[in-house]
């Protein structure tokens, strides 16, 4: 047993004495396969509690030699794995995105929104939450009728079809997910929005032509710090002159660091999680300006929250596309994120970026004035 007093309580058993060696040399490898194999039991509390408690004590732990030498091996590992080229890229994102699309409607919202939303109150429903992200977007890109807009990474098609239906703007968007596309492709024919709304299979770096706004939702954690360059320089090239980028991403507050073990292996391969100091660098270099930077800290955390439960009241139909192991790893995916987010260093941001100095309004009052105008009445 582990907690005493007000402090999270989690009571494990761990059933094997190779899974005990196994956490020792690489714990935040193993503890997730332990229970992922059933190997490791929750006994008292839930697996947040136990992963909430692990996150809690994480920056008190004394490190030995061996673990430090096992991370500087590892962050030279990643230098390789987050190397991302094109003929590479596509097989690592349909890794993750081209599961079974059902399995994605048991947890998110209508919209598959699948990406921090932005909780105006704790009061906020999943589906408000995300209508507040997205509104918030198009209000920093300062979108208006008659743009051409970019959406780098679009997912299911859900912001694209909203920025689309909150102004007379055409959207392009490109995935590299064959399951995101073709879904993507049926909703924007059902809605009648083919003229307006068009998604390519396609990895940014082919996109071609000019554009008024950019925008890209967590699709930044599969660059990998090697392309960071690359891709801003390719935002500033697709950028018209007074053109505006919004960057949305997941982040971290301090040292910069390669994915969990477990979440690298079995979630997000190739996937990185970067500092604001990475992008800066880069943004510098590519000729942008930094017009906004906002970082959404807690927000997150209570996406997962709301995710996760969810999940869990549909665990009976997941396991029916999948099986048991598979409920558990991503069970573990998703506490285990919600507590990073609680308890760690991550967070999410978003950086406004411009061609031009003077492109935008002076004051941030225009992104109140943009949300409010865009309420649904």
């Amino acid at each position: 047993m582990f907690g005493d007093g007000e402090a999270p309580r989690a009571g494990i058993r761990i059933k094997s004495r190779a899974l005990e060696r196994r956490i020792f040399f690489t714990p935040k490898l193993a503890i997730g396969e332990g229970y992922m194999d059933g190997e490791l039991e929750i006994i008292e509390g839930d697996l947040y509690d136990f992963l909430d408690l692990c996150m809690a004590n994480l920056g008190n732990l004394p490190q030995s030699r061996f673990h430090r030498w096992a991370e500087t091996l590892r962050d030279k590992v990643a230098l390789w794995q987050t190397f991302n080229p094109i003929h590479k890229a596509a097989g690592k994102v349909r890794h993750h995105y081209d599961l079974n699309g059902q399995l994605f409607d048991l947890f998110l919202d209508a919209d598959r929104q699948y990406s921090c939303a932005y909780f105006k109150s704790p009061n906020d429903s999943l589906e408000q939450a995300q209508a507040h992200k997205k509104r918030r977007l198009a209000a920093k890109l300062h979108l208006a009728d008659g743009h051409r807009v970019l959406d780098i990474g679009s997912g299911w098609g859900g912001l694209a079809m909203t920025l689309a239906g909150l102004r007379d703007v055409t959207v392009v968007g490109v995935t590299l997910s064959e399951e995101q596309y073709q879904h993507s492709r049926r909703r924007i024919d059902n809605a009648g929005l083919a003229e307006r709304v068009r998604i390519h299979l396609q990895d940014y770096r082919q996109v071609q032509g000019h554009f008024d706004r950019i925008v890209s939702v967590g699709m930044l954690e599969h660059v990998g710090p090697r392309h960071y360059l690359e891709y801003y320089r390719k935002i500033a090239q697709l950028l018209t002159d007074n053109g505006v980028a919004v960057i949305h991403a997941i982040g971290k507050f301090h040292t910069p660091a390669p994915l969990n073990p477990w979440m690298a292996k079995y979630i997000f391969p190739g996937a990185y999680t970067p500092t604001l100091a990475e992008q800066t660098k880069a943004i510098e270099k590519a000729g942008l300006w930094v017009t906004d930077v906002e970082i959404l800290r807690v927000h997150y955390a209570d996406t997962l929250k709301a995710w996760r439960r969810r999940f869990q009241q549909n665990i009976d139909t997941a396991r029916a596309l999948y099986d048991d192991r598979f409920c558990r790893m991503w069970d573990f995916y998703l506490a285990g994120c919600e507590a990073a987010f609680r308890r760690g260093e991550l967070m999410v941001f978003q950086i406004q970026l411009a061609k031009a100095v003077d492109t935008l309004p002076l004051t941030r009052d225009y992104m109140a004035d943009y949300d409010i105008q865009t309420q649904p009445a």
